[in-house]
């Protein structure tokens, strides 16, 4: 049987009405990271957590699983690249949704198609907004997926537009990214998914740098040039709202 635990733990200090108990020990071990702390031993989020090291062990190997905690090569644990993503979303998100979601839904208003803002993470792209085309039959990206920087119409255009990314372009494609800085937009078909369209611009902050890229997808079948036009004023209002023109 198992040992009967002589103290509450954080987790049953602050146990969520009807939650699972489980979630709240892997939650109590995520809050038990510090600022300063760049790694725990298995002892010290013991301590912290108030729980028994057996199930901080099991906690632990589900977190490590899904991304949010990650086991050095000493022993230590430190937090994980997940959280570095939610973060990231977060911060991004916190006065952006009021701003770019309106330019999105009235995007797909007017096309009937996908669209969705990509910013830069690292080197590959987050989709950080994304409102799906009422049509039945089209691409499935959820806002949070993490992308290719160098395929699809919105990575072509985070790379196009910044600087600090075409020193790594092989010169063979440098001559596609300069037409995207000429032009002021991609469209693509089947670039990243095959039977796939997808049409890109650049949207710029205060700074007047690359803040984003605005993206229409659609199947390929129900492609229009008409698209283009929109994309592109659709992404010069967004970069309106942001200061950048």
């Amino acid at each position: 049987m198992p040992k009967k635990a002589q103290f509450h733990s954080v987790a049953d200090a602050n146990a969520a009405p009807s939650g699972a108990a489980s979630v709240d020990k892997a939650l109590s071990l995520l809050s038990a990271f510090r600022a300063g702390d760049a790694s725990l031993t298995l002892a010290e989020l013991a301590e912290r957590s108030q729980l028994y090291k057996s199930t901080v062990l099991r906690s632990l190997a589900s977190l490590a699983h899904a991304g949010y905690v990650q086991r050095l090569p000493d022993g230590r644990y430190a937090l994980g690249s997940e959280i570095a993503r939610l973060s990231a979303v977060y911060a991004a998100s916190f006065s952006l949704d009021r701003i770019v979601l309106p330019v999105l839904q009235a995007l797909v208003q007017h096309t009937g198609e996908s669209a969705a803002y990509h910013v830069r993470q690292g080197g590959a792209r987050l989709c950080l907004y994304r409102v799906d085309s009422p049509h039945p039959i089209r691409d499935h990206v959820r806002a949070g997926e993490v992308l290719p920087l160098y395929r699809g119409s919105g990575g072509r255009v985070l790379v196009a537009f910044d600087d600090t990314l075409l020193t790594d372009v092989p010169a063979v494609d440098r001559a596609l990214y300069q037409q995207i800085a000429a032009q002021g937009y991609y469209a693509a078909t089947g670039d990243r998914l095959a039977e796939v369209a997808g049409i890109s611009a650049p949207v710029f902050g205060r700074d007047k740098r690359i803040a984003g890229a605005l993206t229409l997808t659609m199947p390929v079948h129900r492609y229009k040039e008409e698209y283009v036009a929109q994309v592109i004023d659709a992404a010069a209002d967004l970069s309106t709202r942001l200061g950048g023109l």
